[in-house]
């Protein structure tokens, strides 16, 4: 039977969809462990391709884990290929996702998370290339030495493509050498603290760490990725806990943590942000401001920077755009994250900044733990761990909470794949044209459905997620990383295939 059509239903494997329709697998077209799928040239078809020029019907061709072309048109047009043709109907077809937020925490703490288990929640949410922080594995990715323990640890275990930020901290950040060894060994760009880390070995940086940082980040023209919270003094997590007894409620951890954080972060990193001007002494450098939380002053400092000709972007993450405090209860540790979820004036604020373009993108982070630390008995807000655990859920999570603001595909590829793919300088992901990766997230944005313990996640511990028991719209049927099928219908690929991107 030389034609391969079928219809991908969420629950359908793909595997018996080979035995239904009595495919034949010749020796020159053996099924590769990497894939579900039989053949390394093959049409995938749809009625909605999102493409950079809008979302069309039509069908894109894969031939040796690219793309090699992308027809418009309908199933009638003589152009359409007839043979080897995976038919997903009214399914959305869009880049693969691209997070640039992500703490898989091997080597160290795979008890935690890992490769393995994280990529196959990455692959079964759509992601198909994330960039895992320096942090929270033990050792840090903080030399070269240690980022060839993190590749080493990836190997065999990555079912996506995945890259690697280092770290920049104190010991390493006046030792020129040592960062351009970090760097030269593959590092896509580093990442600091402006405020403790809660992991021992990766200590807070100063301005005056980041400046050096960045001079030597120009003559790579890599990013650095700045967390921006800023403990001031008078506002410390002691005091407050000393002034309000019940570590149970929300509202406390919010005072504990307050939005002048953030915002005297930002104005802290204003020397740097102008020497990434050009003619500044880190021209060609690039300030990345992670999971920004507060849309007020916080926003309008960064919005001054970019306006004033500073080299710098914003993302912020979908936990910080589906919630709000208000709903957060009493001892309900799971919503814990740094910054905090705030209020939903703040919530309706990051909607419109990000509608408007003044948030640049959207990741994860990713941050799982154990069960012990994310879940504390007396569900103390401010012993808990702070992290959302949400890797599978990032798109339905995105979709879901962005339909009454009436969000596009087109928006929702710009938000998760191409910007991302260029912060991370990766020029052959994130859009779906010929010669790039064939990386795809298929799914449908009409099948509503609840995460809870009859939900398949692959998440090492589930149930610390913010998003269990929430419904969500938007089932991700298949994901394609470099043209293999390594997820459909609940199920994953034999062997993980995926490769690790370190920058030349």
């Amino acid at each position: 039977m030389d034609v391969l059509k079928w219809r991908i239903l969420p629950l359908l494997a793909l595997l018996a969809a080979f035995v239904v329709l009595n495919v034949k697998i010749s020796p020159k077209q053996s099924s590769s462990d990497c894939s579900l799928l039989p053949h390394s040239e093959f049409w995938i078809r749809s009625n909605r391709i999102v493409t950079p020029q809008g979302v069309i019907p039509g069908a894109v061709k894969i031939k040796g884990g690219r793309i090699a072309s992308v027809i418009s048109g309908d199933r009638k047009s003589s152009e359409f290929p007839r043979k080897h043709v995976v038919d997903y109907g009214d399914a959305v077809v869009m880049p693969g996702l691209v997070d640039v937020h992500v703490h898989l925490d091997e080597p160290g703490r795979t008890e935690w998370e890992g490769f393995l288990s994280g990529t196959k929640a990455a692959a079964a949410g759509g992601v198909t290339t994330l960039i895992d922080m320096p942090l929270n594995s033990y050792p840090s990715t903080v030399s070269e030495e240690t980022l060839r323990d993190k590749i080493k640890a990836a190997e065999g275990k990555i079912y996506v493509d995945v890259g690697f930020w280092g770290g920049l901290v104190p010991e390493n950040a006046f030792n020129e050498s040592a960062l351009k060894s970090l760097l030269s060994a593959g590092a896509l760009g580093l990442k600091s603290f402006m405020c403790p880390s809660g992991i021992n070995d990766f200590p807070m940086t100063n301005s005056t760490h980041i400046k050096e940082g960045l001079y030597t980040l120009a003559s790579y023209k890599r990013p650095l990725l700045v967390h921006t919270e800023l403990v001031i003094e008078s506002e410390s997590t002691d005091e407050i806990k000393n002034d309000i007894s019940d570590v149970r409620s929300y509202s406390t951890y919010l005072k504990a943590r307050p939005t002048s954080w953030e915002e005297a972060a930002i104005r802290e990193l204003q020397a740097a942000l102008d020497e990434t001007k050009r003619g500044g002494l880190a021209e060609g450098a690039h300030i990345h401001i992670v999971h920004l939380s507060d849309a007020g002053t916080s926003l309008n400092l960064i919005k001054d920077a970019k306006s004033n000709g500073a080299s710098v972007s914003v993302e912020t993450c979908p936990h910080y755009l589906a919630f709000s405090a208000e709903e957060v209860k009493d001892g309900d540790t799971r919503f814990k994250c740094a910054p905090p979820i705030r209020d939903e004036v703040n919530r309706q604020k990051l909607w419109n900044a990000l509608l408007e373009g003044h948030i640049d993108m959207l990741s994860s982070d990713h941050s799982p733990s154990i069960p012990e630390l994310k879940l504390p008995e007396e569900g103390d807000f401010l012993r808990a761990w702070g992290g959302i655990s949400s890797l599978q859920f990032v798109l339905p999570a995105t979709w879901s909470s962005g339909l009454k603001y009436g969000i596009t595909l087109n928006q929702l590829a710009t938000w998760w794949c191409e910007k991302p793919t260029k912060l991370i300088g990766q020029q052959n992901k994130g859009t779906i044209v010929s010669g790039n990766h064939a990386d795809f997230a298929v799914w449908d944005p009409n099948i509503e459905f609840t995460i809870d313990d009859s939900h398949v996640t692959f998440h090492k511990h589930p149930n610390i997620s913010a998003y269990m028991g929430k419904r969500l719209s938007g089932k991700v049927l298949a994901t394609f990383v470099r043209g293999n099928l390594v997820y459909s219908g609940g199920q994953h690929s034999p062997k993980a295939c995926g490769e690790t991107i370190l920058a030349k």
